[in-house]
C-alpha cells in the first residue's frame, strides 16, 4: 500500500470499535513504522482555554477541544493554516500542518490561519493499518482544509461519503442502528 498521509480514513460501518465507529481520520504520517493520524470528527465538551490556557490565543473564544484518538489522550496536538509553510513542526496537506510541540507559541507567526487543538490521536504499528484498510474497515478518501477544519464535524462522516457518491452516498445515510429503521 502506498503511503496515504494527508488522506482521510473514513470509518465503515462494519467498524464498531467505539474508539473510531463512525469517525474521519485524517492521516497526518504513515510509512515503514505504522501511521499517525487525527480523529476529525469527535468534538469535546471542554474548552482550548480550560483545558489548555496557553493555546488560548491560538483559537477562537468558544473553540472545543476536539478528542482526535484514544492514544495518549491526555497529548495536546495541534494542526494550523500556516502562511508560510515551512513554519509548520510538519506538514500534512499542502498549508496545513502541526504546530511543533516546542515551538514557543509568542514566536508563532501572527498570520496563522485557522487552528484546532485535539487531545490525543490515533496510531497504528507497522502493517496494522495496511491490515485495516485492506479488511474494508476504513473507506479512503481525499482530504481538503474543509474537512479538516468543518463547522460541523458531527456530519463530516456522512458528508465525505456523500461526497465519494454512488453506494457511499447509500452508505452516507444509514442510521447509527439500520434495525431502529
Amino acid at each position: 500500500m502506498d503511503p496515504i498521509r494527508g488522506q482521510l480514513l473514513v470509518a465503515s460501518p462494519s467498524l464498531l470499535d467505539p474508539n473510531f465507529r463512525r469517525t474521519v481520520v485524517l492521516i497526518a504520517e504513515h510509512g515503514e513504522e505504522g501511521a499517525m493520524g487525527l480523529v476529525l470528527n469527535r468534538r469535546g465538551e471542554t474548552s482550548v482555554a480550560e483545558a489548555a490556557p496557553p493555546l488560548a490565543d491560538l483559537v477562537e473564544n468558544d473553540a472545543t477541544l476536539h478528542s482526535g484518538g484514544p492514544v495518549q489522550p491526555t497529548s495536546v496536538v495541534v494542526i494550523a493554516e500556516f502562511a508560510d509553510p515551512d513554519q509548520a513542526g510538519a506538514l500534512v496537506l499542502e498549508n496545513i500542518g502541526f504546530v511543533g510541540a516546542d515551538t514557543d507559541l509568542e514566536t508563532l507567526p501572527p498570520e496563522l490561519g485557522r487552528v484546532r487543538v485535539y487531545a490525543g490521536f490515533a496510531g497504528w504499528a507497522p502493517g496494522q493499518l495496511e491490515s485495516e484498510v485492506e479488511r474494508d474497515d476504513w473507506i479512503l478518501a481525499p482530504a481538503g482544509a474543509e474537512d479538516i477544519f468543518s463547522d460541523a464535524p458531527e456530519e463530516l462522516w456522512s458528508e465525505v461519503l456523500e461526497r465519494k457518491g454512488g453506494q457511499f452516498a447509500l452508505i452516507a445515510r444509514m442510521p447509527v442502528d439500520p434495525s431502529l429503521n
